[in-house]
């Protein structure tokens, strides 16, 4: 919300949009227990965007991201991307190490950063590609703040590496006792969040929404360290007042 709200008033409603468009595929991993049915689902997806590209778009939300596609070029692919990702988790494919979960946050989070960075008129690769290791920073962050949910649902996105060298596995995680040895493992993924974030170069000349997400997100990784990484039981967030203020504070630094 902060991001979008404190970026130009012009681009609002489409920033929006696209934020509805992945909110939509990300339900279905909520909303629907069956791996079948929510597959059908996520495809259906898949091809409304090829109608909506083509200028035939049939869900309401469709009829809004089409002049947003059209008034910024915008490709398809990052949009697929984030389809691929909603797909790898309904089959309960799990990242195998550090390099696949990065891989694996860039497809989602970083595909929305993509798309709204092209919306503020970028087209810089080295640009594009800061915005999405920032996406995929955030995505880390959140995966960390989620981590105890997530395992609770057999939804872990933690390497299967990291987990096999403790002894657990996502099934494993179910359980309350073995969910209580995620501080074990957060830390590193802590460290590679820093690294994606320090990898971004100078975000600085990134459009608000990105560094407003990044300061919420930065500030949000050192509660999380400070409580040692109790996620297991519990979610740790910042207030809404303190949001606004980081937000208020970013959006004056351009």
């Amino acid at each position: 919300y902060y991001s979008i709200r404190f970026s130009p008033p012009e681009l609002r409603q489409d920033l929006a949009v696209l934020h509805a468009w992945r909110h939509q595929l990300r339900a279905i991993l909520d909303d629907v227990s069956d791996p079948g049915v929510a597959r059908l689902k996520l495809q259906w997806w898949r091809e409304e965007l090829q109608h909506t590209c083509e200028g035939e778009p049939r869900h309401p939300l469709s009829f809004a991201l089409h002049p947003v596609l059209a008034r910024h070029g915008l490709p398809a692919g990052p949009f697929l991307q984030m389809a691929d990702r909603v797909d790898d988790e309904i089959l309960r494919r799990h990242p195998r190490d550090e390099a696949q979960l990065a891989g694996t946050c860039e497809r989602d989070l970083g595909a929305l950063f993509d798309l709204a960075s092209r919306c503020h008129g970028i087209d810089d690769p080295d640009q594009i590609r800061a915005a999405r290791n920032l996406g995929a920073f955030c995505g880390l962050v959140y995966l960390i703040r989620d981590s105890g949910a997530l395992a609770r649902q057999g939804r872990t996105l933690l390497p299967t590496d990291s987990l096999s060298s403790l002894g657990l596995s996502p099934e494993r995680l179910r359980e309350r006792d073995h969910r209580a040895r995620l501080p074990e493992l957060l830390p590193d993924t802590a460290r590679q969040a820093r690294e994606l974030l320090e990898a971004s170069g100078d975000y600085g000349r990134l459009p608000p929404f990105a560094r407003i997400r990044c300061a919420l997100l930065a500030t949000l990784l050192r509660e999380l360290e400070d409580s040692e990484f109790d996620v297991a039981e519990q979610r740790i967030g910042i207030t809404a007042l303190r949001k606004l203020w980081l937000a208020w504070r970013e959006s004056l630094a351009a």
